[in-house]
């Protein structure tokens, strides 16, 4: 399969291998040169680090425990 690289560097993977490999929209790749060849390794990234930020609450987290597990019970 072959492409051609735009004006601004840019290279349309064909959907064949997009899907094949699970290639999304926001998966990061790696390039790499090997001896004249380009590389593209697709990045695995951390769950817990992609999630981290993605749910908003103006709550702390001593008021969502509390809201989950009920109040405190101190002697």
């Amino acid at each position: 399969m072959k492409t051609v690289v735009s004006e601004k560097g840019q290279v349309t993977i064909p959907k064949v291998l997009r899907n094949r490999l699970g290639l999304q929209p926001g998966t990061t790749l790696d390039f790499q040169d090997d001896n004249g060849r380009l590389v593209a390794t697709k990045v695995l990234g951390d769950s817990i680090n992609s999630a981290f930020g993605i749910l908003k609450s103006h709550r702390s987290s001593d008021e969502i425990m509390e809201q989950l597990r009920g109040p405190t019970k101190l002697p």
